[in-house]
């Protein structure tokens, strides 16, 4: 019985804290003067040539299996740090998107709300995808591509660049 109780109060934990993780409050970098500062480069082209399943058709056709199975775990951890880039990146903002939706301009109010929600959806989303691709470098197996990923980070992107436009973000949007 203790047994039980003691997994479901640490089971409430986790989640909590993992809500928390979503909304960037766990780990809400401090912005200060200049957010532009905070945000780490993506480089959406790189990262959709490591997550392309032609691409690692190609090298498995191409490749000795020893080789490609290196291969493929260097390319699967260079993903899995892009996504981790992307939901910084996706923290730097919601901070952010969270101070613009108090704007008096509804317009603005507007595109902060949907700037908020793609980015605690692309954190989520994050959460998912980073251990699943950790996973897929012990166990080689078939494996879905978190291609949607750069899809929304680049929605994501137009989003910030479109509140820059209304609302002053200090450099944010030439950083992304």
């Amino acid at each position: 019985m203790i047994i039980s109780i003691a997994l479901v109060v640490l089971s409430a934990l986790a989640l909590a804290y993992l809500i928390r993780l979503a909304k960037g409050q766990a780990i809400a970098p401090r912005l200060g003067d200049n957010p532009a500062e905070h945000i780490r480069f993506v480089d959406l082209e790189a990262f959709r040539n490591l997550i392309d399943p032609d691409e690692q058709e190609y090298l498995r056709r191409h490749l000795h299996p020893g080789a490609f199975r290196r291969i493929q775990r260097e390319r699967l951890r260079a993903a899995a740090e892009y996504i981790a880039c992307a939901a910084h990146n996706a923290a730097v903002l919601l901070t952010i998107a969270q101070a613009a939706r108090l704007s008096p301009d509804p317009q603005v109010a507007a595109m902060a709300e949907k700037l908020v929600e793609n980015a605690i959806r692309l954190r989520l989303y994050a959460l998912q995808a980073i251990p699943r691709l950790y996973v897929a470098m012990i166990l080689p197996l078939p494996q879905q591509s978190p291609a949607h990923m750069a899809d929304r980070y680049e929605q994501m992107t137009r989003q910030v660049v479109m509140l820059g436009l209304q609302y002053p973000m200090r450099g944010v949007s030439a950083a992304l």
